[in-house]
């Protein structure tokens, strides 16, 4: 594919004009297969971590099922923290996951939330890895770059071009388009 400007590849991404495989912008896909298979994308953080099974078979893809892990203000560390590791451990199990694609830690100043934010990125690491299951970490700009074709790209953005993906009649919520986004970024862009 000769080289395209990313609003331009947004432009036809939007009018279905490219095929799956071309459709995440900059991130060079020439000469990359598809990864194939069922992976979980999640979204960690500590109150709602998102949860988004993605089945990806000979470059269509489709959204197998997805969930919100929602935990009250009111519980403590330990219990949103045994919530995320058995929704991830149910979810692996339910839909046969292959892999995890989980996002990273953003930057954050404040050295509590960063701790938090690991917490929760462990739980569902934990629960990948006592299954077997290898887990793919992605930056969340490359994630954005990956789906959107703009690595800042807002939620609403995401949301919809996930919704566009996978087909779907509604948007999911950001948190699962953003898990279904790590899916998708590693289908996109990971090692098979």
């Amino acid at each position: 594919m000769p080289k395209t400007s990313a609003r331009k590849l947004w432009a036809m991404k939007l009018a279905g004009q490219l095929p799956v495989e071309s459709a995440c912008g900059k991130i060079p896909t020439v000469g990359r297969k598809l990864v194939k298979g069922v992976i979980l994308g999640v979204d960690p953080s500590l109150r709602g971590t998102g949860l988004a099974v993605v089945e990806i078979r000979s470059g269509n893809s489709r959204l197998v099922g997805s969930h919100t892990v929602k935990m009250k203000s009111k519980a403590s560390m330990p219990e949103c923290l045994a919530e995320i590791y058995k929704a991830t451990s149910r979810a692996i199990d339910e839909f046969n996951v292959g892999l995890v694609a989980l996002e990273q830690t953003i930057y954050v100043q404040n050295l509590q939330t960063a701790q938090i934010l690991g917490a929760a990125r462990g739980a569902a690491i934990a629960a990948a890895a006592v299954l077997g299951k290898p887990v793919f970490e992605y930056p969340p700009l490359r994630i954005k770059q990956a789906v959107v074709g703009y690595g800042r790209a807002s939620k609403h953005q995401m949301a919809q071009t996930v919704k566009q993906l996978l087909n779907l009649t509604d948007a999911l919520t950001f948190d699962e388009a953003d898990a279904a986004g790590a899916a998708l970024c590693h289908a996109f862009t990971g090692t098979p």
